[in-house]
């Protein structure tokens, strides 16, 4: 009798055992399954090179992507916390007509469906010939539009806010998706709690685009090395404050590090591998999930990016005035934009221009921030450790899709470059896309400009629009035939 209770007992154990196993591996399978699996984008993304670096994950949803429904219902729930109205759409992104997500947002999933950014987020670019058109979209063009500091500070504004919550946030989300009840579940519990504590631990690192003394970036600009020191290398706050354009990313192939080529506006970098990586590592928040797998996505960005041709004026040009503004141009300008110089450092008490935007990073800042890439395994030629002293004089190709000018973007419009600085516009707005064929630039007074703009005036700090008196010694007839030779760079 003992022995068949015995035997009965272990047969009820090892049943037992055989059903925790499975339930532990089934409830294995289904983590992996709602958390870890990844799908691969669809053709239309992974098959154009286009498509890929407008819509095509980098790998950044690992750790900086945002729970798609999250994502969706933000602008719903947290409309008051916009520059203005149109949702997303108030930040200036680029948004093509029947695509699902802005230019520069990447929709994958990994788990769930996630969101995060590319570099076409800010290297892509519109422009339109009259306010009642759709806008051409240029990718690798600098995306003047885009309000970064806006975007950064409604994400943190959200998740500070007393409404981001797994009640308010699920209401918002059943009005528009039918979530299965596991999903729905992992919303509440999980990824509405972890996205909010994700999202404050931002808070500290972005404190400085709260200060009261710093003027708004506006639209078009964006204070790269100090987003750098504070995110990479995790710098104290200091007081330095130095906003500029974003630089287009078109034919980088033209920089020549062996010539003595520098890159970034100020030459903090040795090469466009270095300053693609970097920008990169910026766009993922942290050491790449996948090395290898990042590694293949910088290749290819280095040959796109490398490869990819300036755009061509897309307006008349007359032609009679192209000969006499190339002569013009190789008696003015050619000395630093067509030669030797082209690429290198030119000191800042010859150009003159804002010095702001070199206080923002120093040699030290360089070491640290190559010994963070260098501890993540990876291998790049990096920053220059040295103290800068000036800016790049810049390659000029599709000059006429890069304004407005100077480093800071203080000047407007070509035409507006060439007049002494006492005669430059000191307040206009930035980040209406309806192209200024005359003054070649963007239309940048006006109501419609005051509408969809941001107010620039040059006596804010960093936004000075001195130096660079280049040619504004021309003669009317000389700057005529000029602007006509640039445009057709």
């Amino acid at each position: 009798m003992a022995i068949h209770t015995t035997k009965r007992w272990k047969k009820i154990k090892t049943t037992v055992m055989v059903l925790l196993l499975v339930i532990i591996a089934f409830g294995a399978l289904v983590g992996w399954y709602k958390f870890f699996r990844e799908e691969p984008q669809p053709d239309w993304i992974t098959s154009d090179p286009d498509m890929r670096f407008k819509y095509g994950s980098i790998g950044a949803e690992h750790d900086a992507g945002i729970p798609y429904w999250i994502w969706y219902v933000l602008p719903r729930m947290f409309s008051d916390k916009l520059p203005g109205p149109g949702g997303y759409a108030a930040l200036g992104v680029n948004w093509e007509q029947g695509q699902e997500m802005p230019i520069g947002f990447t929709k994958k999933v990994i788990g769930f469906p996630r969101v995060a950014n590319t570099c076409a987020a800010c290297h892509a670019t519109s422009y339109r010939s009259k306010p009642n058109e759709p806008p051409t979209f240029v990718v690798t063009g600098p995306n003047h539009t885009l309000d970064l500091e806006a975007f950064f500070r409604f994400l943190v504004d959200c998740a500070k806010d007393h409404r981001f919550n797994p009640d308010n946030i699920m209401g918002e989300i059943r009005l528009v998706a039918d979530l299965s009840w596991i999903d729905r579940l992992i919303y509440r519990f999980i990824l509405i709690p972890i996205t909010k504590k994700r999202l404050l631990e931002r808070e500290e690192q972005f404190s400085w685009i709260y200060r009261d003394d710093f003027p708004e970036w506006g639209r078009g600009r964006d204070d790269a090395m100090n987003l750098t020191k504070y995110f990479m290398i995790e710098s104290p706050m200091d007081d330095t404050y130095g906003p500029t354009d974003m630089p287009s990313i078109w034919n980088l192939k033209k920089y020549k590090p062996e010539q003595g080529h520098f890159m970034n506006l100020a030459g903090d970098s040795h090469n466009a591998r270095s300053v693609i990586i970097d920008s990169a590592l910026g766009l993922l928040g942290a050491a790449p999930h996948d090395k290898e797998e990042f590694l293949g996505h910088i290749d290819w960005l280095e040959d796109y990016l490398g490869n990819y041709p300036p755009p061509k004026y897309p307006f008349p040009i007359q032609d009679d005035k192209v000969t006499s503004g190339l002569k013009v141009f190789n008696q003015a300008c050619a000395d630093c934009h067509d030669s030797e110089r082209t690429g290198t450092r030119m000191p800042i008490g010859e150009i003159g221009t804002d010095p702001d935007r070199i206080a923002t990073w120093n040699k030290n800042a360089a070491i640290k921030a190559n010994q963070v890439v260098t501890d993540m395994g990876i291998e790049r030629k990096g920053l220059v450790e040295e103290t800068l002293n000036g800016y790049v004089v810049s390659f000029l190709d599709g000059l006429w899709l890069r304004a407005p000018y100077l480093h800071n973007g203080s000047v407007p419009s070509l035409r507006d470059l060439l007049k002494p600085v006492d005669q430059r516009p000191t307040k206009f707005y930035r980040g209406y896309d309806v192209y200024d064929q005359h003054g070649v630039g963007f239309v940048s007074s006006g109501p419609e400009a005051a509408r969809k703009g941001s107010p620039y005036d040059v006596t804010e700090r960093g936004s000075s629009n001195k130096g660079h008196e280049f040619g504004t010694m021309l003669s009317a007839e000389e700057k005529d035939v000029l602007v006509e030779y640039l445009k057709t760079l």
